[in-house]
């Protein structure tokens, strides 16, 4: 009763306001009617890799060489007005903005049959790159979705042993050949953790996935599925 009363004295005093254009919120979120109809959604996808579709089922690519992480799904297009929140959140600490992202991802997955995973895991940062930005934005956005599905948040789980260059404008090979060596996962207990949620903000070439997955695979995870704020745009295999 008294957190309820003080929930409501908060939204009176202090109402949602919109990150996007400052207007009054709706919903309980930072973001009103306008700019959440304007937020790109990804509608059908590809199961293993959450590249847009126009039928349900798995792409072509993922058929003919399938990914090591079994399921992918994205919540948005990386396409404006999104990219201006992730990169508020990735360049300019704005970290409401995790919030409000992640709260939209756990709104629209809660019913996703939580009670299969037993853990979230968030794509680790180097900590080189960990003390230079202050923050993970993957743990951000994990942190309301570990609340919402009652699960385990361990970011503790894996590690990036390697300050890699950044991803952005490399080719899928550059990417790969970057990242080669660059994850580690130390299993407390093997039995426990057998299926996973894996959480980061954008996935383009799927590169730093693959080998997070595979990480995780010889640490004894059975099922990796990627739960990604947003997908980029790959010429000629988006629609």
């Amino acid at each position: 009763m008294v957190n309820n009363w003080l929930k409501i004295t908060h939204n009176w005093l202090l109402p949602d306001t919109c990150i996007l254009c400052d207007r009054m919120g709706v919903a309980g979120h930072d973001l009103c009617d306008g700019c959440a109809a304007e937020l790109p959604y990804i509608g059908i996808a590809c199961e293993r890799c959450a590249i847009p579709l126009p039928a349900p089922g798995v792409c072509g690519q993922c058929q003919q060489s399938p990914p090591s992480f079994d399921a992918a799904r994205a919540l948005f297009y990386y396409r404006e007005p999104l990219d201006q929140l992730i990169k508020g959140l990735k360049f300019g600490g704005k970290l409401h903005n995790a919030r409000l992202l992640g709260q939209l991802m756990a709104e629209r997955w809660q019913g996703s049959a939580a009670m299969q995973f037993d853990a979230i895991v968030p794509v680790p940062l180097h900590p080189a790159r960990l003390r230079q930005r202050g923050f993970n934005q993957a743990l951000e956005l994990a942190r309301p979705l570990a609340k919402a599905l009652e699960l385990p948040l361990l970011p503790q789980l894996s590690q990036r042993l390697r300050d890699t260059a950044p991803q952005l404008g490399q080719s899928a090979k550059a990417r790969r050949r970057n990242l080669n060596g660059a994850f580690a996962v130390t299993m407390p207990d093997p039995a426990s953790i057998r299926r996973v949620i894996v959480v980061d903000d954008v996935m383009t070439t799927g590169s730093t996935a693959e080998l997070l997955a595979k990480a995780l695979k010889q640490a004894g995870v059975e099922w990796v599925e990627l739960w990604l704020c947003a997908r980029a745009d790959l010429p000629g295999r988006s629609v």
